[in-house]
């Protein structure tokens, strides 16, 4: 296996768009490049999946243990040249105080050796400092190398050049000049996605360029070549067993809704359903499905366009209404209520869930969280999960106004904010819609057990 991690000093280095350009760059002279992100985001893998051709998938200690990680990490790279990890946040940067989650952390469980990219700008001398603490802070980690970002130039870049190669021995695998062409329009919550970004393909070669012309590429290769393989210890089946008989799901997918795991995908195909995709803009009814998964993304910047299909808007609620089972997360759970308010706009939308979406200024629900199971939880799980917590994400600016208050939610939120604070999981006939995200890991079979529940919906119609 040849692999490294890109990390930074801190956040909003930079690192995104070198890792960008690292993949567009490797893979344009003809490697296969496999793509990885650290944590939860879905929007930089979908960037990173399109600049490579290959699906990007999620590594995080939250929702996985250290053996799941390393199994999708080697699962995932069969038939690639060199695979390459997006950290996120600094190097050292994590939920707990001894680094356990930290890009660090994920580094020294992957052998991976470390790209540290530097936001270059106001620096020359002070520099060296900060390379030689990153590097005394955890002598377990290698930092290969350096990739400096936003030089001002070359005189710039020859200054910093002098002071690292004077007081460290960490060798310079490039310097990206300043360019405001390379930034990637951010939103809310971070950068705008690539299934919305109409120009994604230029902006992709554009970075290509840039990373070509400044990096050394034969540097980076080298460097990822010198990486330990990565051993399973437990080889582990991720496989869960129920397969599905004759079962259509359909997924909502478009540029409001682009935020799956690939992940869960595969999960979906391995149970042995057809997974039917549903363009809520586009398409004028709802294909003959089974169950919906509508994800998460962005529904508010494309509220004209969700509220003029009005067909398809009642064909999700009079489907709804009939039993059909649908599982919705954040955006997905926006798109189902009654309308969604932004900017000083209001649409109307599906409609199932009696509330209102506004949206706010700063974030209601923003990291990891915590949900136990309740008694409105109704897809199949056994006694012992129904004890156990279930480790999740959230990352949204709405908040749901107007429930009744005798809705019904299907977990308590142990951490986190979910709809009310502390509960989340809004429950209607066979509909749950939550403002947290699951991922499908060995602790958390969410897809099996939503595919299991569609099964048995189906059957009880009959």
């Amino acid at each position: 296996m040849s692999h490294l991690l890109i990390s930074a000093a801190h956040k909003s280095s930079g690192k995104t768009t070198i890792s960008i350009g690292l993949c567009a760059a490797l893979t344009a002279r003809g490697n296969i490049v496999q793509p990885f992100k650290k944590g939860p985001d879905y929007i930089d893998p979908l960037w990173l999946g399109r600049a490579t051709g290959r699906a990007c998938h999620n590594l995080d200690f939250y929702t996985m243990d250290r053996d799941e990680i390393k199994h999708e990490f080697v699962q995932q790279s069969a038939g690639s040249d060199i695979q390459l990890i997006e950290g996120n946040k600094g190097l050292y940067d994590g939920l707990d105080l001894d680094g356990s989650n930290s890009n660090a952390a994920l580094a020294n469980l992957l052998n991976a050796p470390v790209v540290l990219v530097i936001d270059a700008r106001g620096m020359t001398r002070g520099i060296a400092p900060l390379i030689l603490g990153y590097q005394a802070f955890d002598r377990d980690i290698r930092i290969g190398g350096v990739i400096l970002n936003q030089v001002g130039g070359s005189r710039h870049e020859s200054k910093l050049r002098n002071v690292i190669e004077y007081y460290t021995d960490v060798k310079v695998l490039g310097a990206v000049q300043r360019d405001e062409r390379l930034n990637i329009d951010e939103r809310h919550l971070g950068l705008m996605p690539s299934n919305e970004f109409k120009q994604v393909s230029q902006k992709i070669e554009l970075l290509s360029t840039a990373v070509k012309d400044q990096v050394d590429l034969d540097r980076v290769i080298g460097l990822a070549a010198t990486a330990a393989p990565v051993a399973e210890d437990n080889v582990i089946d991720m496989i869960a067993g129920f397969k599905a008989d004759n079962i259509k799901i359909g997924i909502v997918k478009n540029e409001a809704f682009g935020f799956y795991y690939p992940g869960d995908i595969e999960a979906f195909q391995h149970c042995g359903v057809e997974i039917v995709e549903i363009d809520t803009i586009v398409d004028s009814s709802l294909a003959e499905i089974d169950g919906l998964f509508i994800g998460g993304g962005f529904p508010e910047t494309m509220l004209d366009e969700l509220e003029a299909n009005q067909s398809m808007r009642q064909d999700i609620k009079c489907a709804i209404d009939d039993g059909l089972p649908v599982y919705a997360e954040c955006g997905g759970l926006m798109y189902l209520a009654r309308n969604i308010s932004w900017q000083g706009k209001s649409a109307k939308m599906v409609g199932c869930i009696p509330a209102d979406v506004v949206m706010n200024d700063k974030p209601q629900g923003r990291g990891y969280v915590q949900l136990a199971v309740t008694e409105n939880f109704d897809w199949p799980i056994d006694s012992t999960e129904r004890e156990r917590v279930i480790s999740a994400h959230e990352f949204h600016y709405s908040s749901l106004h107007g429930l009744p208050g005798d809705s019904k939610f299907a977990f308590d939120v142990k951490r986190g904010v979910g709809i009310t604070g502390n509960k989340d999981g809004y429950r209607y006939k066979n509909l749950l819609a939550c403002y947290s995200h699951m991922r499908d890991s060995r602790q958390n079979h969410w897809v099996t057990r939503f595919v299991q529940y569609v099964s048995e919906c189906k059957e009880r119609k009959k």
